[in-house]
């Protein structure tokens, strides 16, 4: 015998006994039928009770097959992966549903003519209208939250881990955790007790200074994060050329963590880009296209959406072109996190 065959013979059999591949994927196949069939002899009807049987019937077949034939230690594991794929799949469940519902219902109006048409004189229970003056709302709201935002937020974030010593960034970093748990109506708040102060009417602008105080505490987070991520090295090594502090923060630090910096900005602007109780406080939605942010009332997808659905009165066409803005709504943060990812990928340190 040959001295490879004589060490794999060792090797085997100090490795012991192990489950094949496949096996998780058939006691996932055989936990889901009798979970069926406990299903229907029992009465439910119900998908997701099955779905919760199955999981169950899957941890504790996972335990007992892996337990008889790789030992109660290894049997250990492959429980606890097993409950991470179950978590997985539970979490997935109403991710997929909501997708699948949205596309499903939102298909119905959305076209061509729904995308560059406003409501207009168009009545709630009358089919027609489109969310091109919501579109175009929100996209000005957003942008000038992001213009507003997005450098004060870099900038404080430069300050915390650049500069930021003592209590005064002790107390900014406080805040900043304050602000990022704040909930969206009490920025809305906020900048409506300042319009009723100055005696303002409503206008696209209110929103997006909302939006921004809301955007801020995301953006110097991922910041934060990304710049903390920058070798010391670097900076030590530009300090010690004689390049000041101001100097190497624009053309070493930033350079080498923009990347990541970019891709929480677009996150941010992903989050603020479906808030509806500034919106609703501050611009109060208008049917017709306005597109100066600074002067009367605008709409935006998340208003359009909350006032179509509630100005319904069931399934109609109120309520089908709220489906359909919300699908827009979807596919526009889908977009932005897909642009995040690329310019992650793109601007990844080499």
């Amino acid at each position: 015998m040959s001295h490879a065959a004589i060490a794999d013979r060792r090797s085997s059999s100090l490795r012991g006994a192990s489950l094949p591949k496949w096996s998780p994927w058939a006691i996932a196949a055989g936990s889901l039928a009798a979970a069926v069939a406990i299903g229907l002899a029992g009465g439910l009807h119900s998908r997701v009770q099955w779905g919760l049987i199955a999981a169950v019937l899957f941890v504790l077949g996972t335990y007992g097959v892996a337990a008889r034939v790789e030992g109660r230690r290894q049997a250990k594991d492959r429980v606890a992966t097993s409950l991470v794929w179950v978590a997985f799949l539970l979490a997935l469940v109403p991710l997929v549903s909501l997708v699948w519902t949205t596309v499903q219902r939102g298909v119905k109006v959305l076209d061509g003519y729904f995308l560059t048409h406003s409501m207009g004189l168009v009545a709630d229970n009358e089919p027609g209208g489109g969310i091109y003056h919501a579109i175009i709302g929100s996209l000005e709201q957003v942008g000038l939250a992001t213009l507003i935002g997005a450098p004060v937020g870099v900038l404080t974030a430069i300050y915390l881990v650049e500069y930021g010593r003592g209590n005064l960034a002790r107390a900014v970093t406080f805040f900043v955790d304050v602000m990022t748990g704040i909930p969206s109506i009490v920025a809305g708040l906020f900048i409506l007790s300042l319009m009723l102060i100055f005696k303002m009417q409503p206008f696209g602008f209110a929103g997006s200074l909302a939006l921004a105080i809301l955007m801020m505490p995301v953006v110097v987070r991922s910041t934060e994060e990304m710049l903390k991520l920058v070798p010391n090295e670097l900076r030590e090594a530009s300090l010690a050329l004689g390049v000041p502090k101001w100097r190497t923060i624009l053309r070493v630090v930033l350079p080498t963590s923009v990347g990541g910096i970019t891709t929480g900005i677009v996150l941010a602007i992903a989050r603020i880009a479906g808030e509806t109780a500034p919106v609703l406080l501050l611009v109060f939605g208008n049917p017709f296209i306005n597109t100066n942010p600074f002067e009367g009332a605008q709409s935006s997808l998340p208003l359009y959406i909350y006032q179509q659905y509630t100005n319904s009165t069931g399934p109609g066409a109120a309520y089908d072109r709220a489906w359909a803005a919300s699908l827009t709504l979807i596919a526009f943060v889908m977009i932005l996190n897909l642009v995040a990812r690329g310019i992650a990928r793109w601007k990844a340190p080499r």
